[in-house]
């Protein structure tokens, strides 16, 4: 066994986010908070546990500690729905109305009828749906080539952003224009061949709505096409056009409202800008 390896950035994160949500579950005390409880520690202890087997640095166990936000994530973002109701109940959508309404003059989602047309609607809703693989393709090929602080450095960025989203979601939470504006919406969106299938499904696997500030989807794709820029600048170009069309997905397939999006993008800045302080930090 070589010498004892640090905890990385990502690790030090995904343990406070634990710590931070099993104490609100603590304070909360919702229905499912002993659920909840055993869910967070559990995940700590899987933690706990790729990292001490890494210390081998055995292939597999280093592969699976790299990896684990992959799992960690969608697991985290599910348990919000039931958790986060008895922490925030009221949603702000209200205020996210208004603060387009005086961005803009107008509703994005309605103003953008004019240009909703099935093949559009089809193509977007496969951009949209790009958000789910985009974060992995990029680590895969980070790790594939080996460039192991390339990857650390990519995968903290990237998950800093889903967990400072998940903050907003806690802070401001909001269910979208796709709920709120349908009384002012005159034209369904309806796809070709899969859009329909597509939306219903993702409908169905996320329970947890109250996501909507600010736009995980923008912040996110943009630290993945920045590191791709960074790191894998072939990579980059073939996000770049599927990046810029999932985010103007996300307005006009109803998920967001253009402070979502704004906000998005700020988020992402921000995450850059931590992840290098962090990085320089941890390796001094």
């Amino acid at each position: 066994m070589k010498g004892h390896q640090r905890l990385k950035p990502v690790d030090l994160i995904s343990y406070l986010a634990l710590l931070a949500l099993m104490l609100t579950t603590l304070v909360t005390q919702p229905p499912h908070g002993t659920a909840l409880l055993l869910k967070y520690g559990g995940l700590a202890l899987v933690l706990t546990l790729l990292w001490w087997m890494d210390q081998g640095r055995f292939w597999l166990a280093r592969g699976l500690h790299a990896f684990y936000p992959i799992v960690f994530i969608p697991i985290l973002f599910d348990s919000f729905a039931d958790l986060l109701p008895w922490v925030s109940p009221i949603v702000r959508d209200p205020v996210l109305i208004q603060l387009d309404l005086a961005l803009l003059g107008t509703h994005p989602t309605v103003w953008l009828e004019r240009f909703i047309h099935p093949w559009l609607t089809e193509i977007l809703t496969w951009a949209y749906a790009t958000y789910y693989f985009l974060p992995v393709v990029l680590v895969v090929a980070l790790y594939w080539r080996g460039k192991e602080m390339s990857f650390d450095r990519a995968v903290f960025g990237v998950v800093l952003g889903f967990y400072l989203s998940f903050l907003g979601y806690f802070l401001f939470p909001a269910i979208g224009p796709r709920f709120t504006l349908t009384h002012l919406q005159t034209v369904d969106l309806h796809g070709i061949f899969s859009a329909d299938t597509i939306r219903d499904t993702l409908n169905f696997l996320e329970r947890f709505k109250q996501d909507a500030f600010p736009s995980g989807h923008t912040a996110v794709v943009l630290l993945v096409l920045f590191y791709a820029w960074q790191f894998v600048r072939g990579l980059f170009w073939v996000f770049l056009p599927v990046v810029v069309a999932l985010i103007f997905s996300t307005v006009y397939l109803r998920y967001h409202y253009m402070v979502d999006v704004l906000a998005g993008i700020a988020l992402a800045v921000l995450c850059v800008v931590l992840e290098r302080m962090t990085t320089n930090l941890w390796h001094r």
